[in-house]
């Protein structure tokens, strides 16, 4: 379909022509190959805010007014819709934490106190994790800017960056506590309450710390009737009983080790060696990062303290399990160079995004389970690798995912255009700049140059050394993107650039 560039003769044969069942859509989108951003003005006047990112409907875009000739500001493109207190007075906003849910009526931001250096440890709490005073998770109606529920989180530690330590599935929140080990289930009911449904960590069945507490004291009367002055241990102190989910761990760990061998001898032997040996190495691992497969499954990654205070957790030792919530149970575990979880990962990309059904924009985002370009550069990718291994653990370090990170945006679709993912992609990241515009190129006529984007008409020192980051927000539907020039990562924008059609 559409073997002509002119919009008018696309348009005409949009109407004569009926698109293959199922490639609707797909036909529609062709026709940003012609609706693409063509002019940019340079260093807007902004107000002193933190830009993150669109909704995935844009917002309200019903605006018609001509664009000023001389637009300079940043109000020329956008319309302030209300300004609503956040923070308290001793609590900061998480610039780079933000969640919506697909029906665009709820949206989730977050603050926190400054962390305390050298907390103390507490029950239930690991070392080497720091601490924060107070974290709070706000929920607002996004059509007037209401706040309708929070849920506060003391004296622990969440890692907000990137949303990294929350996964919003449909009506489901989970929130990875890294200092108390526990992954909380919210769901956000249509009355706008964030409701508790279940925390999994310690416990996680609801009824578990009721059993564990009636057979503690079950335990204590019986040892009343044959005390003999020795001091015995409670079975709920400290240390006694591993967590619940370390439990389901181990137990899977050894089921699976225990059915590798039939023969009785060679199965204690390969228990020795996979099981009892890194016994410890499975108790000291932690939940480091958590997302929704979908509402009964869960994917969390465990590790060392240490690899969730690095930022090359590729090359350190990390492991994934699939928990079913309901049942309780693990029903997979890999390591994080496992050649099966990277076909997985490979074939199924899109099942790790755990989109929801009724986002129209986030279920065509490209990705090399559904785009065949994606696919041959990740091969590409894959066999200039040095190493396999290095490049399966390279791959696997980005799970699991970070919620809402992608960018709908059709000039990211790489079966319309390609352009160098090293500068640019639809993963919402800070990248160091170029002193050469982006281009973005026809896949149907790879050598025509449909549109290019510059960070700024004279940007960089003249002498190379300047090193400076940009950062660009898409509009999921229309020709327009914001990109923010950072002089570090680290400080604010120090210039704001539009790029729209014109």
């Amino acid at each position: 379909m559409f073997k002509t560039n002119n919009v008018a003769s696309r348009i005409f044969e949009r109407q004569i022509r009926t698109p293959a069942p199922g490639t609707s859509v797909h036909s529609a989108r062709r026709f940003y190959e012609n609706l693409v951003p063509s002019f940019t003005i340079y260093d807007v006047e902004c107000p002193d805010h933190s830009f993150f990112k669109f909704t995935d409907d844009g917002e309200d875009c019903d605006n018609n007014q001509e664009l000023p000739p001389q637009a300079k500001r940043f109000e020329s493109f956008f319309t302030q819709l209300y300004v609503k207190p956040l923070a308290s007075c001793n609590e900061l906003i998480c610039k780079d934490f933000f969640l919506y849910m697909e029906s665009n009526q709820y949206g989730i931001f977050a603050t926190s106190t400054a962390q305390i250096q050298d907390a103390r440890g507490t029950d239930g709490a690991i070392l080497g994790v720091p601490s924060f005073e107070k974290i709070t998770i706000h929920l607002f109606r996004l059509e007037d800017g209401f706040k309708l529920d929070e849920k506060v989180f003391h004296n622990d530690c969440v890692n907000l960056t990137h949303n990294m330590g929350a996964f919003l599935y449909d009506d489901l929140l989970a929130v990875v506590s890294l200092r108390y080990q526990t992954i909380h289930i919210l769901q956000i009911r249509d009355s706008g309450n964030l409701v508790d449904v279940r925390a999994i960590g310690a416990y996680c069945r609801e009824d578990d710390e009721l059993f564990l507490n009636s057979s503690s004291q079950l335990a204590g009367n019986r040892g009343d009737l044959v005390d003999n002055g020795t001091n015995h241990d409670q079975p709920n102190s400290n240390n006694s009983f591993l967590s619940g989910i370390k439990q389901r761990l181990l137990s899977f760990i050894f089921r699976e080790i225990w059915s590798e061998e039939t023969d009785q001898t060679q199965r204690v032997q390969c228990l020795k060696k996979k099981f009892y040996f890194h016994f410890q190495d499975y108790v000291d691992l932690v939940i480091l990062k958590v997302q929704f497969l979908d509402r009964h499954h869960l994917l969390i990654k465990f590790g060392s303290v240490d690899v969730g205070a690095s930022r090359n957790t590729d090359q350190l030792p990390a492991f994934f399990a699939v928990y079913n919530m309901e049942t309780t149970e693990i029903v997979a575990f890999y390591q994080n160079a496992a050649d099966e979880l990277y076909l997985l990962f490979e074939r199924f990309c899109d099942h790790f995004h755990a989109t929801s059904i009724n986002s129209m924009y986030m279920n065509f985002i490209s990705s090399h389970s559904n785009n065949i370009h994606a696919l041959e550069q990740l091969k590409s990718m894959k066999n200039k690798a040095t190493s396999v291994s290095q490049f399966v653990k390279k791959m696997l370090s980005s799970l699991p995912l970070n919620c809402q990170s992608m960018s709908p945006s059709p000039y990211f679709d790489q079966s319309l255009f390609r352009f160098d993912e090293k500068l640019i992609s639809a993963t919402d990241r800070p990248r160091q700049s170029t002193d050469h515009p982006i281009r973005f190129i026809s896949r149907r006529q790879p050598n025509i140059l449909k549109f290019k984007i510059k960070t700024g008409p004279e940007f960089g020192g003249a002498d190379g050394r300047s090193k400076k980051y940009s950062h660009f927000l898409f509009h999921p539907a229309w020709p327009l993107a914001l990109s923010f020039i950072q002089p570090s990562l680290f400080l604010p924008p120090s210039a704001v650039n539009i790029h729209f059609r014109r």
